[in-house]
């Protein structure tokens, strides 16, 4: 449950407005474009990015996003008057820094379980759980983390089949070569029962083995925790992990 100056902080939160009423590249608009989202998607995001900076203000220790929020944060973050002086100064009335991950194991593990703490405390907050197309399971968060910059305007981008569709492809094309070659004198009927339980080896072996596990271990991208100037001390060493966090906000 939210007190009263909860309440008050959530409330100024959620009226915050990112734009200028003329602003024809709104915020939301880029955000969408950069992402591929759906305009419905982009402001249900938006939404829980305001959330999170509201549990960023009232935690007691760093909390983690999900990496769809973490996109609207970046983003916001690039817009330098909004984010440190309407946002964080005049709205906030308190500094939010994001703290990149150090790399490592270590860091994996105390992500992971940041990210279990923000779950907890948005469900006290909020009465209801964080929504699920949104904040992925910690699994899914900090695995499907290999992302890269692409010119749509040169380069298709075509789904990867899974890993159980090349399976079974795999399978039918040697089910097919075996049923063609069955009769000839060179292969016999142990001859492909052989290929075809070397077939099925694989395709569970493909199906089963894990996907994307350079990012679970040691948490290298993609990951990220706030840390508010009023709410934590300064021997959190948060603070001294965000990157060109310290030279913005000044000046007009």
């Amino acid at each position: 449950m939210m007190t009263q100056h909860e309440l008050a902080l959530w409330n100024r939160i959620k009226a915050f407005q990112f734009d200028d009423s003329d602003t024809y590249l709104t915020f939301a608009k880029r955000l969408a474009r950069e992402n591929g989202w759906s305009s419905n998607y982009t402001e249900a995001v938006i939404e829980e990015y305001k959330k999170f900076i509201f549990l960023c203000c009232i935690s007691d220790k760093p909390i983690t996003p999900s990496d769809q929020v973490d996109q609207a944060w970046h983003l916001h973050m690039i817009y330098t008057k909004s984010y440190w002086n309407n946002f964080c100064s005049n709205t906030l009335q308190n500094e939010i820094h994001h703290n990149p991950t150090k790399g490592g194991s270590k860091e994996g593990e105390k992500f992971k379980n940041l990210y279990a703490h923000t779950f907890l405390l948005y469900q006290e907050k909020f009465k209801q759980d964080v929504p699920k197309q949104i904040w992925l399971n910690a699994d899914k968060r900090f695995s499907e983390i290999d992302f890269q910059r692409i010119n749509v305007s040169k380069f298709w981008i075509i789904q990867k089949p899974s890993k159980a569709l090349v399976a079974s492809g795999l399978l039918f094309v040697i089910l097919i070569a075996g049923l063609l070659n069955i009769q000839s004198e060179y292969t016999g009927t142990f001859g492909f029962i052989a290929i075809l339980i070397l077939i099925v080896g694989l395709m569970i072996y493909i199906s089963t083995k894990s996907n994307g596990g350079k990012g679970n271990s040691g948490c290298s991208a993609g990951s990220g925790t706030c840390s508010s100037s009023h709410n934590h001390d300064s021997g959190s060493g948060g603070d001294s992990g965000c990157s060109g966090c310290g030279g913005c906000g000044g000046g007009d």
